[in-house]
């Protein structure tokens, strides 16, 4: 794979007349699932009111003759265009810099290539909204369960954000974020560009370069995506403030500067959050 150093030039040089069909398939794809994902939120606004001053999103309810199979359906296919929409402005430029370096003369379809890439990694999107819709109808029926329970919420909701926001501070974070763009981290104030070994250019490698860039993304993005989860898995205004601050992260200059902007943002917000929800709860 050719070092992430060399993909502004390599780019400048070719230009992007010749990946028209790519570039062009993914803003298509990019303005349909945001069309659907707004449609789907549209048809699913509104939620159960509980006690704390909190809303239940629709996404944990069973629709009206729906049995719970039909319903983790309906959430998957939900979640996969969600995913879609989110993460697209972000994984665009790594997918074309994966194309890019599809260069050896033994690669025929590098498309093709691309593509399989792009499934493996929103395959882990979808591995991980299996995972997120049981752990949310738990917490949907134990705030249902208990009122004393869902006036918490809201403080817990804060709690989360505090932990998020202070993720983004870590060397970790700083670390995975290395790690989706292509380079070595090396200090909190320096990183060099990833060395690949060459690889083959078969469809399997493929499928396993796409696993493991959706596997680092999400790691990088588990706490942004725990905002989202608690604030409202089917709020659009969250969902656009998530996706801004995850595709900043992936193409600025700096982005371990912009996480830490990012958390401390998210921190401030937390401890909002906590402070109106504790006035609430001693008022009652």
């Amino acid at each position: 794979m050719i070092r992430a150093s060399e993909f502004s030039g390599f780019v400048g040089r070719r230009g992007l007349a010749q990946h028209r069909v790519f570039l062009g398939a993914s803003a298509l794809l990019f303005i349909t699932s945001v069309a659907t994902t707004i449609y789907l939120c549209q048809s699913m606004s509104g939620g159960m009111a509980m006690p704390g001053g909190w809303t239940m999103s629709m996404a944990w309810m069973k629709m009206p003759g729906q049995d719970w199979l039909a319903s983790a359906a309906s959430f998957m296919g939900m979640w996969v265009v969600m995913m879609v929409a989110m993460m697209l402005p972000a994984l665009v430029p790594t997918l074309l810099r994966y194309r890019l370096s599809l260069r050896a003369p033994e690669t025929i379809y590098p498309g093709a290539l691309t593509v399989i890439a792009g499934a493996g990694y929103f395959l882990v999107w979808a591995l991980l909204g299996a995972v997120v819709y049981p752990l949310g109808i738990f917490v949907a029926k134990a705030g249902m369960s208990s009122a004393e329970l869902s006036r918490s919420m809201p403080i817990a909701a804060g709690v989360v954000l505090l932990l998020a926001g202070a993720l983004q501070l870590t060397a970790w974070k700083a670390r995975q974020l290395c790690r989706c763009r292509g380079v070595i981290w090396v200090s909190r104030e320096a990183s060099g560009p990833a060395f690949h070994q060459e690889m083959n250019h078969g469809a399997r490698s493929a499928w396993a370069h796409g696993i493991r860039l959706g596997a680092d993304c999400a790691l990088c993005c588990s706490g942004l995506m725990a905002i989202l989860l608690v604030t409202g898995v089917m709020n659009l205004g969250a969902m656009a403030l998530v996706t801004v601050a995850i595709t900043v992260e992936r193409l600025v200059p700096e982005p371990e500067r912009a996480a830490r902007r990012a958390g401390l943002v998210i921190i401030a917000t937390g401890v909002f959050m906590i402070g109106r929800a504790m006035s609430a709860h001693l008022s009652l």
